[in-house]
């Protein structure tokens, strides 16, 4: 599930979805960094080289938020989790939209996310506005998330 990180109730709307904690925070997906930059404080020469070494690709990075990124991006935390996404259609949208966008498991909380068209469409039914067509990644496990400050995994 995706939308505009900084339309509010569209925000809103895909947390009430997915029956997610807000406090919990969310991803966002670009097709390149440059797009995710007005997102992330300041970062150090390390910091940067990290993320170059990763993305594009599977891998979520816990980012310093700028101060202005909204709270419902951030939950309670201090930073974003980000990800330069390879996914091609993912990375499509983000060009066509010219912007980064929420990314989110096709799932109500507490459920394992969908991985297809047709189960998004009986699990979600008509709560969400449209089903890009296309294929899912082909990982078996969520993207692994990691703490950009110490390099840790947080989620394999």
């Amino acid at each position: 599930l995706g939308c505009d990180p900084l339309n509010r109730d569209a925000v809103v709307r895909l947390l009430e979805i997915k029956n997610r904690d807000v406090n919990k925070g969310l991803i966002l997906i670009s097709d390149n960094m440059t797009r995710l930059r007005p997102f992330m404080g300041e970062l150090t020469k390390t910091q940067e080289q990290r993320l170059t070494k990763y993305w594009p690709g599977p891998v979520t990075w816990l980012v310093p938020a700028h101060p202005d990124v909204p709270v419902w991006l951030t939950g309670e935390h201090q930073t974003l989790a980000m990800r330069v996404t390879n996914h091609p259609v993912a990375a499509g949208l983000c060009t066509t939209c010219d912007m980064p966008l929420v990314s989110t498991s096709a799932n109500i909380a507490g459920f394992a996310p969908t991985k297809t068209r047709l189960a998004t469409q009986l699990r979600l039914g008509l709560t969400v506005d449209y089903i890009l067509p296309g294929r899912v990644g082909d990982q078996s496990t969520p993207s692994q998330i990691r703490d950009l400050d110490t390099d840790t995994i947080i989620r394999a």
